[in-house]
């Protein structure tokens, strides 16, 4: 009888190779628990705990989880009525709570550094009968890139990604804990910053936060991943994280390990580290995730936006003075479809908040060359190898699969319309330009008007997306208190 992983046809020779190798690891390193872990809709990692003796046979018959984990709205609600008839009608297999399985990347394997004898394993959804699950967005992010491929395209990201650390109070865990106090969702921790901030970079202000921050910088180069700086950014308690370009969907599957590993890394040292865009806080800036994009080729690696001189007859304003024609077809195929993809940018209603005038956020569809108030940022010049483009759109707490394909889509049609960019903006935050959408009830709208990137998802994801992310709207809506609504919702979640 054929294993499980084989039945889905993946099981091949460097899996079994890896499987071996990741064996041996267990055994040899003393691991007792191994965290089997799979992205959600909303960027978030869950999964199960297995023994390291189930651990490796759970590699190749996989682990049960239930499909309603992909139905769940921010609060963690069902948003589809599984056990009514009818509830989950498009989406077949999902009804009645039924069960996926969860196949894990043996090549994935870690050992936690903050967690003893902890590994890690990162996996993707199937269904029972070894089909794949089309919803898991690492498996969107991996069709976007196989469409990018066949083009003859590979991509590269590089992430610049602010956040905010707090300490948490002595009488919040106490408060969090209270049998009395549970809710759903439950209270939010109490905290005090770790620094007063408004004062950009100040090298007094990393030493007050030296000790959180040598916590992230440990764990994510204890992790493997390319970490390059840890920066104290302008708003109160908010730093900035930011590591080195690697392929997309490793860079996607970092973003994901980085926030949770920070997070858990963090709390048991007494921090709380947060995503959430604009903590519920007075004087708060607003944070960011900036994603630096080029794309390459796939038989040579080299970077196929850099170009050697300006193109004839141009001016600094346009986009083939620094970028090569694929390059200004990409760019143009980000601009017109930013409000279709802001949704996959800024998921969340909290997020949309960060979009205000002067506050190095975008407000209008617009590109500029190394301006931080435009949309998009053109960075590099010609003959330089690290010629990119910087979309400001995105929040941290994005799901950073669909971000990605987001972005492969909308400039795939730029490329294959062969778009023209407009002249890049010296006023980001004029009047010119068609405005980014301002909340998402918006942003959904715009989305569902854009055919191309619905038929690039796919019509039953787009409408799956849109029908989790009305419930998290309605809910906002009904709140009585909105702000303590999203206290509870992302504060300590996200």
């Amino acid at each position: 009888m054929s294993r499980f992983a084989e039945h889905c046809g993946i099981h091949d020779a460097a899996r079994r190779r890896a499987l071996d190798h990741t064996a041996q690891q267990i055994a040899a390193s003393g691991v007792e628990l191994v965290r089997f872990a799979w992205c959600d809709l909303h960027g978030n990692l869950r999964g199960k705990t297995l023994t390291a003796g189930a651990a490796v046979k759970a590699m190749q018959d996989g682990v049960g989880l239930v499909s309603t984990l992909l139905l769940k709205d921010s609060s963690d609600r069902t948003a589809f009525k599984v056990f009514e008839a009818g509830g989950t009608a498009e989406l077949p297999g999902f009804e009645f709570a039924s069960n996926l399985l969860l196949l894990a990347d043996p090549a994935s394997f870690k050992q936690l550094p903050w967690a003893p004898a902890t590994g890690w394993v990162q996996g993707q959804t199937w269904m029972q009968d070894g089909t794949a699950v089309e919803l898991d967005t690492r498996r969107i992010l991996q069709r976007a890139l196989a469409r990018l491929a066949q083009a003859g395209y590979g991509m590269k990201c590089g992430l610049e990604i602010e956040f905010h650390i707090y300490k948490i109070t002595n009488d919040s865990t106490d408060d969090q804990l209270d049998p009395e106090q549970a809710a759903w969702p439950g209270l939010p921790p109490k905290v005090a910053m770790i620094h007063p901030g408004y004062n950009l970079l100040s090298e007094n202000l990393f030493d007050m936060a030296e000790e959180p921050l040598r916590i992230v910088q440990r764990t994510a180069q204890a992790l493997g991943l390319p970490l390059h700086s840890l920066e104290i950014e302008l708003g109160p308690s908010q730093v900035e994280a930011v590591f080195d370009a690697t392929d997309a969907l490793t860079a996607a599957d970092n973003m994901v390990l980085f926030r949770s590993a920070v997070k858990q890394a963090l709390r048991r040292a007494g921090y709380h580290a947060t995503f959430m865009c604009r903590p519920p806080f007075p004087n708060i800036m607003s944070s960011g995730w900036h994603l630096h994009q080029s794309l390459v080729d796939l038989q040579t690696g080299a970077n196929l936006f850099q170009r050697q001189t300006p193109a004839a007859g141009t001016q600094p304003t346009d986009a083939q003075y620094t970028l090569s024609a694929l390059g200004e077809h990409y760019l143009a195929g980000l601009l017109e479809h930013a409000r279709g993809m802001a949704v996959f940018c800024t998921p969340t209603i909290n997020g949309f908040g960060r979009f205000r005038p002067n506050a190095l956020a975008p407000q209008a569809v617009l590109w500029g060359r190394d301006n931080r108030g435009a949309m998009l940022r053109v960075v590099g010049q010609c003959q330089d190898a690290a010629t990119r483009i910087e979309n400001r759109i995105g929040e941290p707490a994005a799901n950073p699969y669909l971000y990605l394909a987001s972005q492969i889509h909308a400039g795939l049609d730029g490329i294959t319309r062969e778009l023209k960019a407009p002249q890049a903006t010296d006023a980001p935050y004029g009047e010119a330009g068609t405005k980014i959408p301002t909340n998402l009830g918006e942003a959904l709208d715009a989305l569902q008007a854009d055919s191309v990137l619905v038929e690039a998802f796919g019509p039953s994801f787009i409408n799956y997306l849109t029908r989790i992310k009305q419930a998290e709207i309605t809910r906002h809506a009904q709140a009585a208190d909105q702000d303590d609504w999203q206290r509870r919702e992302y504060f300590s979640r996200i």
